[in-house]
Parts: C-alpha cells; structure tokens; sequence
C-alpha cells in the first residue's frame, strides 16, 4: 500500500523517508510540503484552516488516503492541525516522531517513531470505560 505525507515540519532527508518507509511497510507516493509559519498576533484557526487548504486535497483524498502527518513542531499549531485534519478526514492520522541522533555532530535527525494517533486514542477510550465500570 501506498501512502501520502504530509510535511508541515523540516523537509524530511531521503534517509528520514527510507526509515518511514522501512517502520511503516508502506512506500511514501507523494510528499506534501506545507511550509509552517504562524502569525502569533492572529487567531490560529484561520491560519491552520490556510495551512490544511494549502495541502490541496479534495475531501475524498482527505477521507481515503491513506496518510502520515509531519507536524509543525509548534504545540498549538500542532494540536490546532490535529483537530483541523480530524474534522477532514473522520478520524486521527499517524505522526512521525523525529528525534536527534544521540552523539551526532553536527546534530542529525532519525525517524523515532510512527505513532498512530486513532489507536491511541480507541486505547484511551477504553481504560476510560475500564475506569468507569471499576
């Protein structure tokens, strides 16, 4: 299967994209660069709304494809995106985590992780109902 990225970080080294591609089973077709720069004296929503359009993908791409997410590495952009690409596609993508190469210099960057956000959030919702019928 093949799967789309979305960029809204760092452009991502061909190594990044073969460590992806090597945790994820699946080959990167198409890398979408969005370029993140926020305006902090403007309301966000308006700007990650922008930055979503931006990607250029109709609402069945949004719903269909299958999608990896690079997140801006601003925390209320990053979660205002979240929710943004919720809304668009029904549920919560997976994320690349990208963490420095431990002794590098000068400092290099690996892929970590791919962290499905949807599992996470199905395994939250069930020690919540866990919680509840304790």
């Amino acid at each position: 299967m093949d799967m789309l990225l979305l960029n809204f970080a760092h452009p991502l080294t061909l190594a990044q994209q073969e460590q992806i591609e090597a945790l994820t089973g699946q080959i990167i077709k198409r890398i979408v660069d969005v370029p993140v720069q926020m305006a902090n004296d403007k309301r966000f929503a308006p700007q990650i709304a922008e930055l979503a359009n931006a990607a250029e993908l109709t609402p069945e791409e949004w719903q269909s494809e299958a999608m990896l997410v690079n997140l801006p590495g601003y925390a209320p952009a990053a979660g205002c995106l979240l929710a943004e690409i919720h809304g668009r596609s029904g549920h919560f993508p997976a994320i690349v985590r990208i963490r420095p190469v431990e002794g590098s210099s000068p400092t290099v960057y690996e892929v970590a992780e791919i962290i499905n956000l949807q599992t996470l959030r199905e395994a939250a919702r069930i020690s919540r109902q866990e919680g509840e019928n304790a």
